[in-house]
């Protein structure tokens, strides 16, 4: 059974463009549409294995940050560390 696919429209910068048409040309993917559906594939496992990363990390350590721990990160974050 083959995956229904949609259609996405993006906008990229040239040189990106550029590059992957001439890994497309080498053969290193079949077309732009697979490279980039590739891409996106890496990038959705990434996103969510860090997710699980940081549910593990939370739980070891305590679970959830706080209100004023979160406004504390805020604070760094920001660079105003010293409010």
């Amino acid at each position: 059974m083959t995956a229904t696919k949609g259609r996405l429209t993006i906008t990229v910068d040239s040189d990106i463009v550029d590059q992957v048409k001439a890994l497309v040309a080498q053969g290193g993917a079949s077309s732009v549409s697979a490279y980039v559906e590739h891409s996106v594939r890496c990038q959705l496992a990434a996103d969510a294995d860090f997710d699980v990363l940081l549910a593990t990390m939370l739980d070891e350590t305590g679970g959830p940050l706080t209100p004023d721990e979160r406004a504390a990160a805020r604070r760094v974050l920001s660079g105003d560390a010293a409010a």
